[in-house]
């Protein structure tokens, strides 16, 4: 009884925390605005700060840009996390985490952009040198962005889902690979074939030729499924017959 009470407890709790995330995420977006605002009007000595000295304003506006950081950070966590519980139902869990990274990756960048301006911080600058960076980053790892863009095209563009019996074929495969889609991930694409879970590189799968398997091979697989579930081979000299034994004096 009390790991039944402790279960619904954690359930209830749950689902109290899936109810007041949107307004998690409100919350904290209205104060981040408040504050980037009041921020604003504190460095330039403007507003409800026109009669304050100088000094004290600016301490008050980097104050209020460093709140404004944090509730920014706050309010796009919870928004993304939100995005992705509500698609998740609808639209599977790898379109839900990719509209959660995106919204999460777009948020941070702006609550980034906002912060360096209130701090009255050359953003050009830090921009052009961002660019000369992501270009080096990319360049070094341009195998795993590689795999990241070909994920999102395999989820866009749909060539198969999950649960869809497929055969891939490519050379950086070793020929011909069937089986069954258990996942579409964000880097890999795992395989089921015969019992044994696979992960393939995103990239590779986009390379690769996507099919159905002929109906009379699958019929074939499944029959040889069912003659032998134990792994016995079931032809004559296998394990379930003896090898015949040579003539001679008994």
């Amino acid at each position: 009884m009390q790991n039944g009470r402790q279960i619904d407890l954690s359930a209830q709790v749950e689902r109290v925390k899936r109810r007041t995330r949107p307004w998690k995420a409100i919350i904290a977006l209205l104060f981040a605005i408040a504050a980037g605002v009041l921020s604003h009007q504190a460095r330039h000595d403007s507003g409800i700060f026109s009669g304050t000295n100088g000094t004290t304003n600016q301490l008050i506006g980097a104050g209020l840009a460093v709140a404004f950081l944090i509730f920014g950070s706050v309010a796009t966590y919870s928004l993304a996390g939100k995005v992705r519980e509500l698609l998740q139902p609808k639209t599977g869990t790898a379109h839900a985490a990719v509209a959660g990274y995106a919204i999460l990756i777009i948020g941070a960048f702006t609550t980034l952009v906002i912060t360096l301006e209130l701090f009255a911080v050359p953003v050009g600058q830090l921009v052009l040198g961002g660019a000369l960076t992501s270009v080096f980053v990319g360049i070094a790892a341009q195998q795993a962005l590689g795999n990241v863009f070909a994920g999102l095209v395999l989820l866009f563009a749909r060539p198969f889902q999950v649960g869809d019996a497929i055969r891939l074929r490519a050379g950086a495969l070793g020929g011909t690979l069937d089986g069954i889609v258990t996942d579409i991930g964000i880097t890999y694409v795992r395989f089921d074939t015969d019992g044994s879970v696979m992960s393939i590189p995103n990239s590779q799968v986009l390379n690769a030729v996507v099919g159905p398997i002929p109906p009379d091979e699958e019929d074939a697989r499944e029959e040889d499924a069912e003659a032998a579930p134990d792994g016995k081979s079931g032809v004559p000299g296998g394990p379930e017959h003896p090898q015949p034994r040579p003539g001679g004096p008994a």
